[in-house]
């Protein structure tokens, strides 16, 4: 089958196709089959990540219904915020963004530098809250006829189609590479990143499978959430909700919680930087390379690690990135 997209409105955001690198230290590191990586995180604008392929629909609707700002939500080291702010320089569209303190970490690196600071050179207006409560608050003020408001994360049905359209890209590359089938790893928060893969992976009958690593959630919630949204899509799209028996869950590498670094977090940061050259974040990509590094010797399809970016929230983890990295 194919995924005709043309229907929605779309503005450019990103650089497309996005490069599938072969990982041929990381493979031999991981003792298991080769290892791909799909670099979602140098896709061009805003510093880059997987937010960017949402965007072009979320913000291609905006600006089809008329709106002049764009309200979203989420923690202080948003990546989602990060990218929504650049995305609506480039289109002449005010940011506003509302965020709360999900993750229970302080300090001037965190509430002061990477994503944070970026924000603001991008232009967007930031609203920093105590609770949900005063976030509804600055919301209920400053929502008006001409807002579009974006959910956490960009994650709707139509954000997922950004994802959709991404699987189309990597099926087509694996098979230009003579790879028919492989595993993606893929890290699952807000959830329509792993959802469009999953959904886009499905209706082209793709035989390969898709690994869905929680960062913040346990399996039983991330399972109802990635269906939620692949269902949304599909609504979209048209189309029959495909069987998405080809997806596996796990939550063994979110540790405390979202955004709370662990041990295995860092090692796979310092494995995928010393192997390749690569760098992670802690908050999403770190956990997923944590769950495929925990897999990785006993795979035997091909394995896509899907890099959804997050590189500038690296530095709101002062100073325990000093000292992973010199561990």
């Amino acid at each position: 089958m194919t995924v005709d997209l043309r229907a929605f409105p779309r503005v450019a955001l990103g650089h497309w196709p996005t490069p599938l690198e072969e990982a041929p230290r990381l493979t031999e590191a991981l003792g298991g089959p080769p290892v791909l990586i799909k670099r979602d995180d140098v896709n061009g604008l805003g510093a880059g990540g997987n937010k960017l392929r949402k965007l072009e629909f979320l913000l291609g609707a905006a600006i089809e219904e008329g709106a002049d700002t764009v309200i979203t939500f989420g923690a202080l080291q948003t990546n989602h915020g990060r990218q929504t702010a650049a995305a609506c320089a480039k289109l002449g569209l005010r940011c506003v963004l509302i965020l709360t303190a999900k993750v229970p970490r302080t300090g001037d690196a965190y509430e002061q530098s990477g994503n944070i600071v970026l924000k603001r050179f991008f232009g967007a207006e930031v609203h920093i809250c105590r609770t949900a409560d005063e976030a509804d608050e600055v919301y209920r003020k400053i929502n008006h006829d001409r807002a579009v408001t974006l959910p956490v994360g960009g994650s709707n049905g139509l954000g997922a189609l950004g994802y959709v359209a991404a699987a189309v890209e990597l099926v087509g590359q694996l098979g230009e590479r003579g790879i028919d089938r492989a595993k993606v790893y893929v890290a699952q928060g807000s959830g329509a990143t792993a959802a469009g893969i999953a959904l886009g992976t499905a209706l082209l009958g793709w035989p390969g499978r898709v690994h869905a690593a929680s960062v913040s959630h346990p399996v039983s919630d991330t399972v109802a959430e990635l269906n939620g949204l692949a269902r949304d899509a599909a609504e979209l799209l048209k189309t029959p909700m495909p069987d998405l028996g080809h997806v596996e869950f796990s939550d063994d590498t979110v540790g405390p919680g979202y955004g709370v670094p662990t041990d295995d977090m860092w090692a796979a940061l310092r494995l995928f930087a010393r192997t390749e050259g690569v760098l992670l974040d802690p908050v999403y990509s770190g956990k997923a390379a944590a769950a495929l590094a925990r897999r990785a010797a006993g795979e035997e399809l091909p394995i896509v690690f899907l890099h959804t970016g997050g590189l500038p929230g690296l530095y709101g983890y002062l100073p325990d990135a000093i000292t992973s990295a010199e561990a």
